[in-house]
């Protein structure tokens, strides 16, 4: 008889809004609850598929958690699972021993969550034989590999390691646990069940290790549909492994290219089109876009004018597809005026926007001010919601360039005079 299990990472319950406007309350109560909703939807998964465990590798939690209707939430989640007989394995990753409910809450006893020592736990499946191995730390940081620290596979048995890691590094990620994956393959465990990095992926090799991602994304840097892996282990110790969706909110970039519009309903209705064909691709329940304007139109003035109006009318139409939301715009056009003639038209704004773009703001004292303009809001703000001005120093560069370029677009299309075009 096979052995099934569904493994996921990183759900990092109740974690922060980190990039939504907070002026759509409704959109920041959909993501404020997603990573719940995400939970909720791979326990209905192990229940229907009728799976043997789940395995949580990792950043169950969000941080320094200490509300008890997480506990709540989190306990009622494993009875469920308790009381349809699945088994639970659970490792604390660098966020979870941050937690102050983490080394309180307790569970039912078919939860098993891993101490600091490795240890391996001994399961029966007719004549399968499985040992699920695991580890946690107690501290957010680990800087050196935890490999040599497990058990070596079990002879004739099915042998299942649980790893919070991040291999050889990630983009986006601090160092923790690294390890080769070679060295996963040749450590002899049929599967490995890693968390940490947030993107999914199948590292190829003589044995199955899967980082499965995250199974809800939390910003648009965390894009795309999510997944978490059902992994069936079969008598002969055949590894197969599926995707099963489990994203409530889908984040996704969304480019809506206006070159052919030359009124504002032909605008808004490309607008519409491209939310459209991006709700079709979505398999997730809810589509949250950042939608960007892009292209050469003679509207390209007018649009950053009346920035305000065009996302009133995306908004609209967003609603009306249905579990479609807008989390910002960005409009990135050009005016064809300005493409063709360059800086021999006459017109005196495009000689202006030419000024401007070349010299008035890369003025030191220009940049300057808007350098610490960006400083002084984000020390206003709570540590969670700064990352808005990136992780380090060329980000938050590169964030006040473009600041000022965008800033000296809205200031020349706001001394253009001419009103919407009628529909």
């Amino acid at each position: 008889m096979a052995f099934r299990f569904v493994h996921t990472a990183d759900l990092h319950l109740d974690s922060p809004l980190r990039s939504l406007a907070m002026r759509n309350s409704d959109l920041a109560e959909l993501i404020g609850n997603s990573t719940r909703q995400a939970l909720v939807s791979i326990v209905d998964l192990c229940i229907e598929e009728r799976v043997d465990a789940l395995i949580i590798a990792g950043d169950l939690y969000d941080g320094d958690q200490t509300s008890m209707k997480t506990a709540r939430f989190l306990a009622t989640q494993m009875q469920r699972l308790h009381e349809a007989g699945i088994s639970t394995f659970v490792i604390r990753g660098n966020h979870d021993a941050l937690s102050r409910i983490t080394q309180e809450l307790v569970f039912p006893p078919s939860v098993k969550v891993f101490g600091g020592r490795a240890e391996a736990v001994e399961l029966k499946r007719d004549n399968l034989s499985i040992h699920v191995h695991g580890l946690s730390f107690a501290k957010p940081h680990a800087p050196e590999s935890l490999l040599e620290k497990y058990r070596r596979p079990l002879p004739d048995a099915v042998n299942i390691g649980i790893m919070h890691t991040s291999l050889a590094g990630a983009n986006g990620h601090d160092l923790y646990a690294p390890c080769k994956v070679t060295d996963l393959h040749g450590w002899g465990f049929d599967y490995w069940a890693l968390g940490h990095v947030h993107a999914r992926a199948r590292h190829e090799g003589e044995r199955s290790v899967i980082m499965p991602g995250m199974p809800q994304g939390r910003d648009i840097n965390e894009g795309g549909e999510k997944t978490v892996s059902l992994v069936t282990i079969h008598d002969d110790r055949r590894v197969t492994v599926e995707e099963r969706l489990t994203s409530i909110a889908q984040f996704e970039r969304i480019n809506a290219d206006l070159s052919s519009a030359v009124t504002w309903r032909e605008a808004v209705e490309l607008v519409e089109q491209a939310l459209a064909d991006a709700r079709a691709r979505t398999r997730s329940d809810h589509l949250v876009g950042r939608l960007r304007i892009i292209g050469s139109t003679s509207l390209s003035w007018t649009l950053r004018r009346d920035r305000d109006l065009l996302l009133a009318e995306a908004e609209q139409r967003a609603e009306g597809l249905g579990r479609t939301w807008i989390e910002k715009l960005e409009i990135a056009t050009s005016s064809p005026a300005e493409t063709a003639s360059g800086r021999n038209n006459a017109d005196p704004l495009l000689e202006l926007h030419q000024l401007m773009r070349e010299t008035v703001i890369g003025q030191h004292g220009v940049r300057d001010a808007v350098r610490d303009l960006v400083k002084e809001i984000r020390d206003d703000l709570p540590a969670e919601a700064r990352s808005f001005s990136g992780s380090d120093e060329a980000e938050f560069e590169a964030l006040v360039d473009q600041l000022l370029a965008e800033g000296s677009e809205d200031i020349l299309a706001r001394l253009r005079l001419e009103a919407p075009e009628a529909a």
